[in-house]
């Protein structure tokens, strides 16, 4: 067979298999990405940023790709933690939780989250779904009343199970105490009356879900964690305190002896972020249930097993996916305020700018393992990636002295050889940063982008442009040359916008790329269209 024909039939092959890609995200029209809600019992720190900057770029993502989406945040204001942190600050806790809540709110501001709702559980409207969420499950048959004996832990606000504890000593006391395995948090025996949840009978619903759907639950590990949890048989869950105990806290509907435990007032908020209780006139009860729902690994068991068997009790939809991530370590020491190993995530943004910490964050923040926090890092992600490689090949390739028109060149439809590598990598890229994209492969989708800035600013240096420019017989391969650089700029630039938002939209306002061609579509093929270069003010990635 001719050579052009193979040509033919590879690049129809490889339109077909883009188009494919953007039917597939087209058919579902809107999405619903979600933060857990955050305990006010302390300020934000930098595993706060992370959850939220991350549950931004993926519903920027799904917008990059023309669909409406929404994004809960929030913060998680009841139980006996935030009681006894309000005492000892000698503050009414509802003060308290303003207090601290509005540091959660300020994070969002610095950091350009769009979120739609930011979810309180002292709000009037919360309170009605979790009433109606616990009326529905007494409803149909899933509460009961029974004395609960067992291990509780303040500080997790969970109850564990004799196989779930053991005995440890305290660091500044000397004494043995008990704690939780998991967590490390001491645990004391208590025995009270309280509502259970019928958490035994969906066992093997839940493995059944997970099995159905493989991508319910991510990344594999954290997967197999919650299988072998189930697999060990499940409990029926305590879901009240007597109000004696904790009174700060949604009273259980009709029976004002007992406030609603904790963890099913909270997971309650993604569905009070969509309205829930639902009317016939509710415009957000089509976004439920959530696409991505980001939790760190530390609140899986809470998420990947109560929470879907509180909904399959309420004859809800089910979450489409679980994004459990790992923690940031310093030094490979887990984060703690003792050991002076904290990062202030206001105080880095803005050091190195909001966007190259975003990006640092979502490139190299720990999802099966976890991530070590490093300046050094984000220092070379900067000068490196974002100003060595993206910055760079800008402000090369827009030179006045190389493009004295002012104008992004034309192509016309032939390949020459020295271009091919570049070419085919440019039009592959979105391709492969968006399956590694779904498949939550952050750091290798990104990789992909500047793979191809590098190979564009390599294939700048060999074809030396500013000699060329000097030869007006030249002019043609001197287009053709920037324009390959330039088409790489504008590929990389839509597709990084929802880690980047405000450095994208400058640099694609440079290349004259308007609003309406910045989607996922205009990134699957090569732009031929000559077109006039737009202004930007100072350098892109200026030095730091």
């Amino acid at each position: 067979m001719h050579l052009l024909s193979l040509c033919k039939i590879s690049k129809q092959a490889l339109y077909k298999s883009n188009f494919s890609l953007v039917l597939q995200h087209a058919k579902h029209t809107k999405a619903f990405v979600t933060t857990p809600i955050y305990y006010v019992n302390a300020v934000p720190h930098i595993g706060h940023l992370y959850s939220t900057v991350l549950a931004d770029t993926i519903r920027r993502n799904y917008v990059l790709h023309g669909k409406e989406v929404i994004m809960s945040t929030g913060t998680d204001e009841h139980g006996l933690k935030i009681q006894q942190a309000a005492e000892k600050n000698n503050m009414k806790p509802i003060d308290f939780c303003d207090k601290v809540s509005e540091s959660f709110k300020s994070l969002c501001e610095a950091a350009n989250i769009g979120y739609s709702s930011f979810e309180r559980t002292t709000n009037k409207h919360h309170i009605k779904s979790v009433n109606e969420l616990w009326n529905q499950l007494l409803k149909n048959g899933y509460l009961y009343k029974g004395k609960h004996e067992g291990w509780y832990a303040v500080s997790d606000e969970a109850f564990y199970a004799n196989n779930q504890v053991q005995e440890s000593v305290d660091e500044k006391t000397g004494e043995k105490i008990m704690v939780s395995i998991e967590s490390g948090q001491r645990v004391e025996w208590t025995s009270e009356e309280n509502y259970k949840f019928k958490l035994s009978a969906f066992g093997d619903r839940l493995l059944q879900w997970i099995d159905e759907n493989p991508n319910a639950i991510v990344p594999n590990n954290r997967k197999n964690e919650v299988i072998s949890w189930i697999n060990q048989g499940l409990s029926d869950l305590s879901v009240s305190r007597l109000r004696s105990r904790l009174d700060w806290g949604i009273q259980v509907p009709n029976d004002p002896e007992h406030t609603i435990y904790v963890w099913l007032d909270a997971l309650t908020n993604y569905l009070t972020a969509t309205g829930y209780p639902w009317t016939t006139s509710s415009t957000l009860k089509d976004f439920f249930p959530p696409d991505v729902q980001i939790v760190g690994k530390d609140i899986v068991r809470f998420h990947a097993i109560y929470w879907p068997a509180f909904l399959m009790a309420a004859g809800l939809p089910l979450p489409k996916q679980i994004l459990a991530h790992a923690h940031w370590t310093m030094g490979k020491q887990k984060m703690s305020k003792s050991r002076g190993n904290v990062a202030d995530p206001f105080q880095v943004m803005k050091d190195y700018g909001v966007d190259p910490v975003r990006y640092y964050l979502v490139r190299d923040g720990g999802l099966a393992d976890d991530g070590d926090y490093s300046e050094e890092m984000i220092h070379t992600r900067y000068k490196k990636d974002l100003a060595g490689q993206l910055g760079n090949l800008l402000n090369r390739a827009t030179a006045a002295s190389l493009l004295p028109s002012g104008n992004v060149p034309g192509k016309n439809q032939i390949i020459d050889p020295r271009d091919q590598m570049l070419h085919h990598q440019i039009n592959e890229t979105a391709e492969n940063y968006n399956k590694a994209f779904e498949d939550r492969e952050f750091n290798k989708a990104y990789a992909y982008i500047f793979d191809m800035v590098s190979q564009a600013n390599k294939h700048f240096a060999e074809n030396e442009p500013w000699k060329m420019a000097k030869q007006p017989q030249d002019k043609e391969r001197l287009d053709t040359v920037l324009y390959y650089s330039l088409e790489a700029c504008r590929v990389a630039g839509i597709l990084l916008q929802p880690v980047m938002p405000t450095k994208m939209e400058r640099l694609l306002t440079r290349l004259g790329v308007s609003n309406e061609n910045r989607y996922f579509k205009d990134a699957i093929k090569m732009n031929s269209d000559e077109r006039p270069l737009g202004k930007i003010e100072g350098v892109l990635f200026p030095r730091l």
